[in-house]
């Protein structure tokens, strides 16, 4: 017996469905060939529609990773915002504390979900985070902060997801807010953005509801 594929298992399929769509239409409708034809295209394309939604494997993949997103945002959000009301973290550092950033102070010019460009090195980047003065482990400050420089750990810094089109070796920053200028219009290629935002609206990225409880004001 011959093997019969998925592609030709709806063909066959369609082609059983058209002569009983056929009298269907001329029943319901009347004898009107142009309302028949234009019902017919209808139901083609409905069908067509379905077929690509349903008995695709591109579109169930998209289904796929859509749920996997969906989940770990869930899962993700809730473990950060339990462990913020649960449990103090004294040595959450880079941006990464789960503590309630309220109230903002007014000297922090920029916000989560802006978009960035390094003054220095270039690259672009998604704020994620801020402290309101560099909060890192002292042996770290050290080599990244020459003496000459030392008063830039007093200035409010921000962790920042980089963009994967710069080509940039590494994937995040932590870096003192002398140190950017924001940039609208630019939108953020990385793996870790639906983790923290749910969407972008041409000027900023849209915090994820577990991420705003944490940065209230931005």
């Amino acid at each position: 017996m011959p093997h019969i594929n998925a592609a030709a298992a709806l063909q066959i399929s369609m082609l059983l469905f058209a002569l009983p769509a056929q009298y269907f239409i001329s029943q319901w409708y009347g004898t009107d060939s142009a309302e028949r034809i234009q019902r017919t295209e209808r139901i083609i394309a409905s069908w067509s529609i379905s077929t690509r939604s349903y008995l695709s494997p591109d579109a169930w993949a998209d289904r796929l990773k859509l749920w996997l997103s969906k989940t770990r945002n869930w899962y993700y959000g809730e473990s950060k915002t339990k462990s913020g009301e649960n449990e103090a973290k004294p040595h959450s550092y880079i941006a990464e504390s789960t503590h309630i950033h309220s109230p903002k102070p007014e000297y922090i010019k920029f916000r989560v979900g802006q978009v960035i460009i390094h003054r220095r090195f270039g690259y672009s980047g998604v704020i994620v985070g801020w402290d309101v003065k560099a909060n890192t482990p002292e042996g770290q400050l050290q080599p990244i902060y020459p003496p000459v420089k030392q008063d830039l750990k007093d200035i409010p810094h921000y962790r920042i997801l980089i963009n994967k089109a710069n080509g940039f070796g590494k994937s995040t920053a932590y870096v003192p807010e002398e140190e950017i200028t924001v940039i609208m219009g630019l939108e953020v290629y990385h793996p870790d953005m639906e983790t923290y935002f749910s969407g972008y609206d041409g000027s900023k990225y849209i915090m994820q509801p577990w991420l705003k409880k944490l940065y209230p004001h931005d």
